[in-house]
């Protein structure tokens, strides 16, 4: 089937944090976040759409306006071309703008939606998925006081959460260890939780916090680089989930050469979109890591996507997923985003991705582009 595109329409939507978020010890809040909701046309009629949200201002070398910037160089070298061919469409977005991966994320879902939608199955299945499996929710707790953030975690657990992102990387480590031991004191029979130090450590503050206690829960990017995280996994019991210093293919394969993790946190948002996310999960089946794969906020339409692919990762790699949706009040999808039921997400059965924004609700877009 011949399938061209025809235009590409972004729109910005402000999506305000139902309280402040902290991470890195409380260093780093965050308040709001600026999300761009991209639909690209085709000649055929057929519509996909995407979404590239990333985490507030401060958390990664990524930005709201950013995206919008890097589409008005990007989209219009995508008309005329196939939204099916997605190894393609990566290497014309790579030409027209080297880097800027957290640009491209939402021009690639939507053409993976479009690509769904042509061959009629829904993308779980197009990623090698038996079924639209339920995924087990990565609750998020931030920084605050020890007693509030033992109290935040009881909160999710209430909801049916299981698994629990907790945020330390305070630059103190008497109060990182005060968390721990507050937290892992009310942490319920059967639930796991990953120390999150979104890089906020130095190696050794790192080695204090995490062998000051009993604690072998997942620890989290206790460091900024790839190498002074392999330093720590060396030397502790928790076994090291690695997230925000791995951008690229060869990324993972040195953390994998320095042996620097078991784990891994797969952010399509962050590494360019499904189709870089899919290589580097095959690559984490094949080293036996475990993972989790999920977003980085907005309306749930780029989670519902993420979710797909996360949905067909087997039970023996796959860790949880993080939409987000506890963090915000706001409904865009129509009902068919991501949305958390009793600690479980659940890819749609629909062909694409299954997400369609209400149009109206958007407002005006900011860009159209076309021939």
């Amino acid at each position: 089937m011949s399938v061209k595109i025809t235009h590409i329409t972004c729109w910005s939507l402000p999506i305000p944090l139902l309280k402040p978020y902290f991470l890195r010890g409380g260093r780093t809040r965050i308040d709001a976040l600026d999300s761009t909701l991209i639909r690209v046309d085709t000649d055929a009629g057929i519509v996909g759409w995407g979404e590239a949200c990333p985490w507030g201002e401060r958390y990664l070398p990524a930005h709201a306006r950013g995206v919008r910037a890097g589409l008005a160089t990007i989209a219009p070298d995508l008309i005329g071309e196939s939204p099916l061919g997605l190894d393609h469409i990566n290497r014309v977005m790579d030409a027209a703008l080297p880097g800027h991966l957290y640009v491209k994320s939402g021009l690639d879902i939507a053409c993976w939606d479009i690509l769904g939608k042509v061959a009629g199955l829904p993308l779980w299945q197009l990623f090698g998925g038996d079924a639209a499996h339920p995924v087990e929710v990565n609750g998020s707790v931030s920084s605050m006081d020890p007693d509030e953030m033992a109290e935040a975690l009881l909160a999710c657990s209430a909801r049916g959460v299981r698994t629990h992102s907790v945020k330390l990387g305070d630059q103190n480590p008497a109060l990182d260890i005060d968390r721990i031991r507050a937290v892992d004191a009310v942490l319920p029979k059967g639930e796991r939780i990953t120390w999150d130090a979104n890089r906020g450590w130095t190696p050794g503050v790192a080695l204090q916090v995490l062998n000051a206690t009993n604690t072998t829960h997942w620890a989290e990017q206790p460091c900024e680089t790839v190498e002074e995280c392999a330093l720590v996994a060396s030397r502790v019991r928790n076994p090291i989930m690695l997230d925000e210093c791995l951008h690229s293919f060869d990324d993972h394969q040195r953390a994998w050469s320095l042996r620097a993790a078991q784990g891994v946190k797969i952010k399509p948002g962050r590494i360019g979109g499904l189709t870089r996310a899919r290589q580097l999960r095959d690559f984490g089946l094949n080293v036996g890591w475990q993972m989790h794969i999920e977003g980085l906020g907005g309306c749930g339409l780029e989670h519902m996507a993420i979710l797909h692919l996360a949905s067909a990762t087997p039970d023996s790699h796959r860790l949880a997923s993080w939409p987000g949706d506890d963090l915000v009040d706001i409904e865009i999808c129509n009902g068919t985003g991501a949305r958390t039921i009793n600690g479980v997400l659940t890819p749609n059965t629909t062909p694409g991705h299954g997400t369609t924004p209400d149009e109206a609700a958007l407002g005006d877009p900011v860009a159209i582009y076309e021939d």
